[in-house]
């Protein structure tokens, strides 16, 4: 499934309800992982995941092969979140006023997001007796 925007909205920090539209934003492949998306204290928060359900064996082997150093190498705030169903990080980085900034972050993450998706999913494959 391909994305074509993400819509970027506020989030109240005490009421955790999502208050106002803060964009628009036009997206490459890749949107199709994220699962979640906003901003609270100017900080914008995305969540994404492998976008399908995995394996038991799967879950531990791809929090071992996803590499977050792509991430944090770009300024990015990474942490991977293991109490979720299917493994699942959010990335975090600061909000700005100007659409192009904020535009070439989420493109940017879409794109380091598919290409490590798809890198840990052929890597892992080899891996299944390991993990079971």
């Amino acid at each position: 499934m391909n994305f074509s925007s993400l819509v970027l909205m506020e989030r109240d920090k005490e009421t955790k309800f999502l208050t106002n539209e803060l964009g628009s934003y036009s997206v490459v492949d890749g949107a199709e992982y994220i699962s979640k998306l906003y901003c609270e204290d100017n900080k914008i928060n995305v969540f994404f995941d492998t976008k399908s359900d995995v394996e038991e064996w799967e879950y531990t082997a791809i929090f071992d092969f996803f590499n977050e150093e792509i991430f944090t190498s770009r300024g990015y705030l990474i942490e991977s979140l293991d109490e979720e169903y299917n493994p699942t990080w959010r990335v975090e980085f600061n909000f700005d006023t100007e659409y192009s900034i904020v535009h070439k972050k989420l493109n940017e993450i879409c794109q380091l997001i598919e290409g490590e998706m798809k890198r840990v999913f052929i890597l892992i494959k080899e891996k299944e007796e390991e993990y079971k």
